[in-house]
């Protein structure tokens, strides 16, 4: 046969596993030989990263969830060598509820399901209509009520017995839903064209910014009440409520004046020229774009304050740090701690969390917006 013939001539025919490549160069072991071990540094990094998760991780999976007691006494914990979640389950009402009248706690609770329906519906703009304001004005009536007590038949309860998981929610919603607006109108009022007026927001931004939070509420707590007449009082929660406000709308003033410096000229001048006034070139025009610009550092001014909400521990009023640290000052639940805390930075996570991806999500539609008007 001649070598043309040889060339034309059939060849053998070919299974598709003939064509497969190399299992070294696909699949989970071709993409560890890819990602975790193609040089020798990346390989060494590998296995001291196995190493440590074998050390670390393993160890606390067994303490936290195979070793744990989750329901019984303490001398039931005190016998075993893992987690005693029991902590929390056996204390859980004084942690979320604080000295709360027992058999009244299913306020609270009602307040709080209330509560988190109302966050959850506004964080979707598509929510965001007048029926939703006038939802959060009837809910947060509805929710003093249910913790105060007072009307249609609820036995009162005094505000000294507020605390867990209520006292902390009530003083990071109420103040953080409060500080906004009037941070936006000292920012509005910094760069106002009346001296008194930019005067006056200057010094209060300034001073409020020049101390910490727990000199303002030493201040709320210690000093306030002593400027006030004989038999007049007024409520702690309330002045610690008007401290955090009043700190956090600081805070929030500077990163909107941030925002409104953003804004070019050409838009106030654009506003000038349809006949807009100040404030409707402000509620229309400016602000709309100057919040938007300012959405992430602004999360994180509000995050901050959340839990800043914790540090009213010092002037004695039991949010859920100090109902908690209340139990681990008993002698029976002494040297369970982590478990405590542990509980309490999930707690911290969850709010956090919360508010970090309510803003992503906010700034994302408002950015989609802009792309498809634009």
């Amino acid at each position: 046969m001649s070598g043309f013939e040889r060339t034309m001539s059939p060849r053998p025919s070919q299974t598709p596993d003939d064509l497969k490549p190399p299992v070294t160069t696909v699949g989970p072991l071709g993409w560890l030989r890819k990602n975790l071990f193609n040089t020798p540094l990346n390989a060494v990094l590998t296995g001291l990263t196995l190493f440590f998760l074998w050390k670390t991780v393993l160890p606390f999976f067994r303490w936290a969830f195979v070793d744990a007691v989750w329901v019984g006494p303490s001398n039931l914990c005190r016998q075993s060598e893992g987690a005693c979640w029991s902590v929390i389950s056996q204390n859980i009402r004084f942690i979320l509820f604080g000295f709360y009248p027992y058999d009244q706690q299913w306020r609270p609770i009602t307040a709080m399901l209330l509560l988190l329906g109302l966050v959850f519906f506004s964080r979707d703009r598509k929510f965001w209509t007048k029926t939703l304001a006038c939802a959060w004005i009837v809910g947060l009536g509805a929710m003093g009520t249910l913790m105060a007590g007072g009307l249609f038949g609820l036995p009162p309860v005094e505000s000294t017995q507020w605390g867990g998981l209520p006292l902390t929610l009530l003083l990071a919603v109420f103040g953080l839903t409060a500080a906004y607006p009037l941070g936006v109108l000292l920012a509005l009022g910094r760069q106002s064209r009346l001296p008194a007026v930019k005067l006056l927001c200057v010094v209060y931004i300034e001073l409020i910014r020049g101390v910490p939070l727990i000199s303002l509420l030493f201040m709320a707590s210690i000093i306030f009440p002593l400027f006030l007449p004989a038999g007049i009082t007024i409520n702690k929660i309330l002045r610690a409520q008007v401290a955090i406000i009043l700190f956090t709308a600081a805070y929030i003033a500077e990163v909107v004046r941030g925002g409104l410096q953003a804004i070019p000229k050409g838009q106030y001048e654009a506003a000038e020229s349809l006949g807009l006034n100040y404030y409707l070139t402000m509620r229309l025009v400016v602000l709309p774009q100057a919040l938007k610009i300012v959405i992430p550092p602004t999360v994180s001014i509000l995050i901050s304050a959340f839990k800043d909400t914790s540090l009213v521990v010092i002037i004695a009023l039991y949010d859920v740090l100090k109902t908690t640290q209340t139990v681990l000052s008993n002698p029976e639940w002494m040297g369970f701690s982590r478990e405590a805390y542990l509980f309490l930075a999930i707690l911290y996570f969850a709010g956090c969390f919360s508010m970090s991806h309510a803003g992503r999500r906010l700034e994302r539609q408002l950015s989609t917006n802009r792309q498809e008007g634009g």
